[in-house]
């Protein structure tokens, strides 16, 4: 299922579950794990995207073997908070994927998640390179770690 809310996506979790957070982009879909005591997102590793299925059978594996409680997709809301293009096919993305799972599926607003991700690459002096290949599961990273910080307050 799809939860609009973070309070209806945390009330849907099975306890003791890791979490998986996100960072889909056109090419590619940086994805990050969290322990199953949801304290710490790790980032995992990123996928370069091929088609839907491809893609989502490679997601759902990581699933499968991490026992994941449920995924986090960044929402990639405008500044001022509307939604554009990149939104709509974040959510058609979310979409396609509740038909081949039952694991909640919830949205974190990831504004700034890439920014700040950059950032701390730059500070750890990380080669242009590097940061090019790490950035989106580092941004994967601060979009879960969000969520986790988010679940902390709800509980």
């Amino acid at each position: 299922m799809i939860f609009e809310s973070i309070e209806e996506f945390a009330a849907s979790l099975p306890p003791m579950t890791a979490l998986a957070g996100l960072d889909l982009g056109t090419k590619t879909i940086g994805v990050a794990v969290s322990d199953s005591f949801r304290q710490v997102a790790t980032p995992l590793e990123t996928i370069k995207r091929k088609k839907f299925t491809l893609d989502a059978e490679h997601l759902l594996e990581i699933a499968k073997d991490r026992q994941l409680g449920g995924l986090v997709l960044g929402l990639p809301r405008n500044m001022d908070g509307s939604e554009g293009p990149r939104c709509q096919s974040t959510r058609a993305f979310a979409r396609n994927l509740e038909k081949l799972t039952d694991l909640p599926i919830g949205f974190w607003d990831e504004r700034l998640s890439t920014v700040a991700a950059e950032r701390a690459l730059l500070e750890a002096d990380t080669s242009r390179k590097r940061r090019a290949e790490v950035i989106d599961h580092v941004a994967a990273g601060y979009i879960l770690q969000g969520v986790l910080d988010r679940l902390r307050h709800l509980g």
